[in-house]
């Protein structure tokens, strides 16, 4: 018999944001897997760290933060070697993913790599951008209004095509790409909300004006154009 991998969404950042289901996995894994920093810390593993029993045995995955997909690829597969070792064995395994594991999740690498032969399970999470319209008090979408979620590391050209196509728009991966998105949004005529680090203890909720330019690769830009949901 072998195991079952378990990826296990941890919600935007707030420990008590995990699902009864992600948390009951967690506090009985033996085995538990997580994404870190090369060299630094996991944000996964903090916030489940309450929850992770002392003789649980952990599988770090380093991933450099480098543009070349090479190198993150390289973890992976190390990563997934060393799960599936604990899978052939007989033991579970749990994964965890900040947010979804299925949305811009860490999981879906590993899922890729090990799901032919061994059995999968996912447990969702709460999803980024949900957290950020709470935080931000903006209702998503209303009536038969459309939501596009668009990466900020698009090009400029596909970012004013789908912008324009949207009812409400959670643009993503902002980081470094925030001076570009700020003036392209506002070339647009579109008013925006920029969130970082929702349901943190150092959440901020800023007119995109007001935004700083260094902004954390835990950020987001909500922009909503659809009528009042209220009226």
């Amino acid at each position: 018999m072998t195991g079952t991998l378990h990826g296990v969404g941890l919600g935007p950042g707030a420990p008590d944001l995990l699902t009864l289901r992600a948390a009951r996995l967690i506090e009985r894994a033996q085995v538990i897997a997580y994404p870190s920093l090369a060299g630094g810390d996991s944000l996964a593993r903090a916030i489940a760290a309450d929850l992770i029993q002392a003789t649980a045995e952990e599988v770090r995955i380093e991933i450099p933060m480098t543009r070349a997909r090479a190198p993150a690829q390289a973890a992976y597969d190390d990563g997934a070697a060393r799960i599936a070792a604990h899978l052939a064995a007989g033991r579970d395994v749990v994964a965890l993913c900040e947010g979804d594991p299925l949305f811009y999740g860490s999981f879906m690498y590993l899922m890729a790599r090990l799901r032919d032969r061994f059995r999968v399970v996912v447990t969702p999470g709460v999803t980024s951008f949900t957290a950020c319209a709470a935080a931000a008090a903006l209702p998503l979408a209303a009536r038969d209004e459309t939501m596009t979620i668009l990466p900020g590391t698009l090009p400029d050209d596909a970012l004013r095509d789908r912008l324009r196509d949207a009812d409400t728009v959670a643009i993503m991966k902002v980081g470094r790409h925030l001076p570009r998105l700020r003036a392209l949004l506002a070339a647009e005529g579109l008013d925006a909300t920029y969130v970082e680090r929702a349901t943190t203890g150092v959440e901020r909720v800023l007119p995109l004006a007001d935004a700083p330019d260094d902004a954390p690769y835990f950020s987001m830009i909500l922009v909503t154009k659809g009528a009042d949901p209220w009226t």
